[in-house]
């Protein structure tokens, strides 16, 4: 799945749609997409200039993002939008810096109507950066959930 196909999906748009590609989705289990981690995103000007950083949250939107378009593919959802709803035990445990691709690995552990729970993981390379339980919430994307 490319970046077109992705911004057709979720509503997330420059600069805060940071999924550049879709490697592998299985619809209501699993997602695998990368991120490509690049000097010329916008918060590396503010966060740590001398020292660029992705920031952490970052991180936790971009795996929310996999999981939007892992929840969204689902035939009952389409048309509408996934929220983050809650994070759970959410750890960093590496550094990501510019020229890092970013893999997220993203599995659904558990789902009931529009509510369900995600399991989230970031690696770059092997190295295993990020990990967290998102909580998603699926609404119709007119601000009622």
């Amino acid at each position: 799945m490319d970046a077109q196909t992705i911004m057709e999906l979720i509503p997330n748009r420059y600069p805060l749609c940071y999924i550049d590609y879709v490697e592998e989705l299985v619809v209501g289990e699993k997602v695998i997409a990368v991120k490509n981690v690049t000097i010329n995103e916008p918060f590396f000007q503010g966060h740590f200039p001398k020292n660029p950083v992705m920031p952490g949250v970052l991180i936790i939107e971009t795996l929310a993002q996999a999981a939007s378009i892992m929840i969204l593919k689902d035939p009952a959802f389409q048309g509408k939008t996934a929220y983050l709803g809650a994070i759970h035990n959410a750890r960093f445990r590496k550094i990501v810096r510019p020229g890092d691709v970013l893999r997220l690995e993203v599995t659904l552990t558990k789902q009931k109507e529009n509510m369900g729970l995600v399991d989230a993981k970031a690696f770059v390379g092997t190295k295993k950066v990020c990990t967290a339980e998102l909580m998603f919430i699926v609404g119709n994307g007119e601000n009622r959930i």
